[in-house]
């Protein structure tokens, strides 16, 4: 096992509200908070702007370059949040966006916006940025900290742990308890190794929401 550290740590997650994995993922990240001490630092990024600007669209299905273009509003809305309320928001907003669209399959309800950011208590017009560019060049800021370190070839979830900006973990189901710590150690003992760089291996199923 890894020496956990002396004090709590911040630990750097890179998301887009959009992505079922990096849902996952996130909420695995806030069981390890109740096993290690850690605490998630919240930052976005943006599939769309991957997927459709630095890989210029390509190899993508007509039905994925569309899902694209309407992921350009959720994160939209985050950074609008951030921007009003400071970026402590993003890890409540994140949960009441994430739990609408991926546990009860709301990806395409129109109101989950507005939902959303009245439940964290925002003012409903900060889910009107999501049709609006204003707020795309920090979108793009926040979103090149992580990739002009972790490279292209990789998607959402960005983890920075001790330093080191890694792509993953992958998981479904989220690990709770004790397993969350666990593998949370494994994470970081790699991490801490020079020159790694993959560990990968075919996906065999959905994601699992809980």
């Amino acid at each position: 096992m890894t020496t956990q550290p002396d004090t709590t740590e911040d630990v750097q997650f890179w998301f887009d509200p959009v992505c079922p994995w990096a849902w996952i993922t996130s909420r695995w990240i806030l069981e390890v908070e109740k096993v290690r001490p850690i605490r998630p630092d919240w930052r976005i990024m943006s599939l769309a702007y991957l997927n459709l600007t630095q890989h210029e669209g390509k190899d993508l299905s007509p039905e994925y370059l569309e899902r694209m273009g309407r992921a350009w509003g959720p994160v939209r809305v985050c950074a609008a949040a951030a921007k009003h309320s400071g970026p402590e928001i993003l890890g409540p907003l994140y949960t009441a966006l994430g739990t609408r669209f991926h546990n009860e399959g709301r990806r395409e309800d129109p109101n989950v916006l507005t939902e959303a950011v009245t439940e964290v208590g925002l003012p409903a017009s900060i889910a009107d940025a999501a049709t609006s560019t204003e707020f795309d060049e920090a979108i793009k800021a926040s979103h090149h900290e992580a990739f002009d370190e972790v490279g292209l070839d990789v998607g959402t979830p960005v983890v920075r742990i001790r330093g080191k900006a890694l792509f993953g973990p992958v998981i479904t189901p989220a690990p709770k308890g004790e397993a969350a710590g666990r593998l949370w150690d494994g994470l970081a003992l790699v991490a801490e190794a020079d020159g790694f760089f993959e560990l990968k291996r075919t996906r065999d199923r959905k994601p699992t929401f809980e």
